[in-house]
């Protein structure tokens, strides 16, 4: 296992996606990779103290980010079958593009959290930002597979052309949730802000509180879905309140959209009458 501890906070950004081609490396040419931080490089060991523990360093890797901060960007960027711990907040970019494994972080993370995200695991206890499991500004295709978890709250632009996955919020989300979603499903337990599921195409929003359904949306009445329960029983396995048995419901208002456009899309809510 690498522990790469966090000297001193940098004064910029820096971009830790180097460390996506660790696994095969020995920890003196890991402390020799350059990472950018503005206009400098530095080598990893000159911001990090690098700790190797246990058989020497292989893949799959296996990596605990110590004393992290938000400055932090482009942890397990595009990685394979990684099991990374951060250890205090993360910056932007955390696992863009992840394809297997597992990324915990304990504390908060930035904006564009799992965007383009195509498998794995990403756990947030803290805060998340902006346009989570989303697209990059230009691109069309947000997250396509995998799972995220954020404990707390998530910002603006949750899963914002999402192509695929599952999203799980504990907390609030900001604006625009689910906005140009295509497919895949994102459920939220706290609140939601204005414009939820603006341009929805395809997929699921599960939300366990009322809130404000925009007018493309259609009222399809109150259902009971056989599916739920097996969709929150797959759930179980996880550090959440997601895998609390008093978390699980099947009987919802659904809510057909956006019908200002394909309106393949649904909205499920959550009825007084419908715990399991």
């Amino acid at each position: 296992m690498l522990i790469l501890t966090l000297k001193t906070e940098p004064s910029q950004r820096v971009d830790l996606s180097p460390l996506s081609a660790a696994p095969g490396l020995t920890s003196e040419e890991i402390a020799a990779l350059k990472l950018w931080s503005g206009k400098k490089t530095y080598r990893v060991d000159e911001l990090f103290g690098v700790e190797e523990i246990g058989a020497p360093h292989a893949s799959p890797l296996r990596m605990v980010i110590r004393n992290s901060c938000a400055k932090l960007d482009f942890i397990g960027k595009g990685a394979s079958e990684v099991e990374i711990r951060v250890e205090g907040d993360a910056g932007a970019y955390l696992g863009m593009g992840l394809r297997s494994g597992r990324i915990h972080v304990t504390g908060n993370a930035d904006a564009f959290v799992a965007c383009e995200m195509r498998g794995g695991l990403i756990q947030i206890d803290g805060q998340a930002g902006d346009f989570l499991a989303a697209a990059l500004p230009g691109d069309k295709r947000g997250m396509r597979g995998g799972t995220v978890l954020v404990k707390g709250d998530a910002g603006d632009r949750v899963g914002d052309q999402m192509r695929g996955g599952i999203v799980l919020v504990e907390g609030d989300v900001g604006n625009y949730c689910a906005a140009r979603m295509i497919a895949g499903t994102i459920a939220v337990m706290g609140r939601t802000g204005r414009f939820l599921g603006y341009g929805l195409r395809r997929g699921t929003v599960l939300l366990w509180q009322e809130t404000e359904i925009l007018p493309t949306f259609g009222d399809c009445g109150i259902h009971t879905l056989s599916y739920l329960p097996l969709w929150f029983a797959a759930l179980r396995t996880l550090d959440s309140r997601f895998a609390s048995p008093d978390a699980a419901f099947a009987r919802v208002r659904r809510y057909g959209g956006d019908l200002a456009t394909v309106g393949r899309g649904e909205i499920l809510i959550r009825t007084l009458s419908s715990c399991l």
